[in-house]
């Protein structure tokens, strides 16, 4: 089955004027139920382009996002989070700096639903809060209540992610999340996202500059370059591959 299909998309910026620049040309791509997707790409070849497509920040000028068979396309951003998560580069993103961990929790609890006028019922989502978050490597099960902004990068990021995940998502979209964090933090979250991922059975693309975090993680890699699709592969091709083959794409 068909998880998440694009059409023939194409985004022009600055349409009409000197600076005008085509930055994704006719892509086609289709994701399965359960495909974990990393995607490369040298800078400018419209990584982050592809994602804000699918998410809604940013509108294709030709053709059609199709995700479990429903048209997004012309759907906006808010209205698409009741499908899809992300998680950003910037720790800051994703996250309200002057609640709490719990009340950021509770939040995500409610991505894509209508909110009345009623009692936030924190109190009961406590245990639950905690159990997500007892078995990480970094105290933030000791934090619940602790205000996000005093939170470190990789706590926050942690953070961002299970948000993303707490209500099982169609489709998850990692940016380079783990490209501001130190190594051995970026490492635990990348461990995690795995972990997540595999258990969760979701859809995700993650984009990643690491040619080996990008063969390690996901059963398939996608390359773009100059905004088109040069690489897609997955199984045993994707497994006999090493990092000199990825290299290969991003030679001029």
């Amino acid at each position: 089955m068909s998880k998440l299909e694009l059409k023939h998309i194409t985004t022009t910026v600055n349409a009409g004027t000197s600076e005008e620049k085509q930055i994704l040309k006719d892509i086609n791509l289709t994701l399965n139920d359960g495909d974990f997707v990393t995607l490369l790409g040298t800078n400018g070849a419209g990584k982050s382009t592809l994602l804000n497509v699918i998410n809604g920040s940013l509108f294709p000028t030709n053709g059609e996002i199709l995700l479990d068979g429903k048209n997004l396309t012309n759907l906006s951003e808010v209205k698409r989070a009741k499908y899809i998560s992300q998680v950003f580069q910037d720790p800051k993103m994703g996250t309200a700096p002057r609640m709490t961990v719990a009340e950021n929790f509770l939040l995500a609890t409610k991505r894509g639903q209508r909110r009345g006028l009623k009692l936030r019922g924190l109190d009961k989502h406590l245990e639950m809060f905690s159990r997500e978050t007892s078995q990480l490597p970094n105290g933030l099960n000791q934090r619940l209540n602790t205000f996000v902004g005093a939170l470190s990068g990789g706590q926050r990021q942690t953070l961002s992610f299970l948000m993303a995940t707490i209500n099982r998502p169609n489709l998850l979209l990692l940016d380079e999340h783990t490209a501001a964090l130190d190594p051995n933090t970026s490492r635990e979250l990348l461990e995690l996202t795995d972990k997540v991922v595999r258990e969760q059975k979701l859809t995700c693309v993650m984009i990643t500059h690491q040619l080996k975090d990008a063969l390690k993680y996901g059963n398939r890699t996608v390359i773009l370059k100059d905004g088109q699709v040069v690489l897609d592969v997955s199984g045993d091709k994707r497994k006999k591959m090493s990092e000199d083959d990825i290299l290969q794409f991003f030679a001029n």
